[in-house]
């Protein structure tokens, strides 16, 4: 009776651990950036052909993300602001689901599982990526192709690298800090991009529908956005790295542009300068408002000297919101991280400077300075502390604004 018992549990066991052992046998996409460490400071996914095509392939990832906050706000007194404390943030995560379909041919899809914005489980978006086509039998096209990258779908646009570093939902890997940048330039929009990469230097021409969302209604209010980004990418030796990229995104009209909103999973500082507990999943950002017209410039440097690192952002966005005038933002943000093996210390700068729709000219800056630790590719624990403040602001919430404290935030991505 003891042995059955046993062998039934063990077969238990075995069955239980099937999809783990089906995970570890994952074959690895062709021209993908790993969902691990090893995806550190890679931005697009180059042209080097180092996966083999055997079949077609199912790869499955998620990614998950605990904070616990302990942050303090305050303001002029003019707005009432709910009483904050120390404790435990909603857990985040994602479902990554890939498939190489064919000889350089995949499809990504990602869903957001929780997110602080949306209680249910929903679709951020997907693409296809073509890096090959020789099922055309063509030579010159096999030829193209081995510096030509397409993607179409509904998908994170690339516009800037910042998005390359940004915390993602639960994706929170590829982020040394806790937090995305006060202005964060991030949409998903549906369209296609063109990208070109030879020797170190890249080029890429995008067109989309220029919203979040796909629409056929009030076409006279609608126009495509276009976007597109050049620069090089080059390891000048052993030690030295250094990569320069410009952006730049524009459309002329639209009903509702996203780019600086386009973040539905929200912010990691909760409840911070609000009245009340769930006013504003975006706290702590800075959306322009850019709704109806907008042209926005992105230049990013990126150094790595042996285990230095230093990321830039100078960003400048010039648009309208529908039945107002034109007005300006500009971002600087710059990252210094210093990695000792699977331990980084780094601190950020980020400021923010515009007109918002009431005439005012304001700036919101934030330090940010922390750690982190990659006890496994795939797993990371890390923390930062955040000092913020909102300068000329008028009367209301933000005026004489500021919150700091320390967020301990625990990922695991693979």
């Amino acid at each position: 009776m003891k042995t059955r018992i046993l062998q039934t549990l063990s077969l238990a066991a075995v069955i239980a651990l099937l999809p783990m052992l089906a995970f570890a046998q994952q074959k690895p996409l062709q021209y993908f950036r790993p969902y691990s460490s090893e995806g550190l400071n890679v931005f697009e996914t180059s042209k080097v052909d180092d996966t083999p095509f055997t079949g077609l392939n199912v790869f499955w990832g998620a990614a998950f993300t605990q904070q616990f906050q302990s942050l303090s706000h305050e303001n002029s007194g003019a707005a009432p602001l709910l009483d904050i404390g120390s404790g435990f943030n909603l857990a985040t995560a994602n479902l990554m689901l890939g498939a190489q379909l064919a000889d350089g041919i995949q499809v990504n899809l990602v869903t957001y599982l929780s997110s602080r914005h949306h209680s249910e489980s929903w679709v951020k978006g997907g693409y296809m990526q073509v890096d090959k086509l020789t099922m055309l039998n063509s030579e010159a096209i096999n030829n193209l192709m081995e510096y030509v990258t397409l993607r179409v779908g509904h998908m994170e646009i690339n516009y800037g690298d910042a998005h390359f570093r940004r915390t993602d939902n639960g994706m929170a890997l590829f982020n040394p800090f806790v937090g995305n940048l006060i202005m964060d330039s991030f949409a998903t929009e549906i369209g296609a991009e063109v990208m070109v990469q030879n020797n170190g230097l890249f080029g890429m021409v995008a067109m989309t529908g220029g919203e979040i969302k796909g629409r056929v209604d009030l076409p006279d209010d609608r126009t495509p956005s276009i976007y597109g980004k050049v620069g090089f990418d080059r390891q000048l030796n052993e030690d030295l790295r250094v990569r320069l990229s410009g952006s730049v995104y524009t459309t002329s009209k639209a009903i509702s542009n996203t780019l600086f909103a386009g973040d539905r999973a929200g912010s990691r500082f909760y409840d911070v300068l609000v009245e009340k507990s769930g006013d504003d999943f975006r706290n702590g950002r800075i959306n322009p408002g850019f709704n109806n017209k907008i042209t926005a410039i992105q230049i990013n440097p990126f150094i790595k000297f042996q285990d230095f690192e230093l990321h830039g952002v100078y960003e400048t966005a010039t648009g309208e919101k529908t039945g107002q005038t034109e007005r300006t933002f500009d971002q600087i943000a710059v990252d210094a991280i210093y990695r000792f093996g699977d331990v980084f210390l780094g601190a950020r700068y980020n400021t923010v400077s515009g007109e918002l729709a009431s005439g005012e000219d304001v700036t919101v800056d934030r330090i940010q300075v922390g750690g982190g630790w990659f006890l496994t590719p795939n797993v990371l624990m890390k923390a930062t502390y955040v000092s913020q403040n909102y300068n000329d602001y008028p009367t209301g919430i933000y005026e004489n604004g500021k919150f700091n404290g320390v967020t301990i935030e625990g990922v695991i991505a693979f």
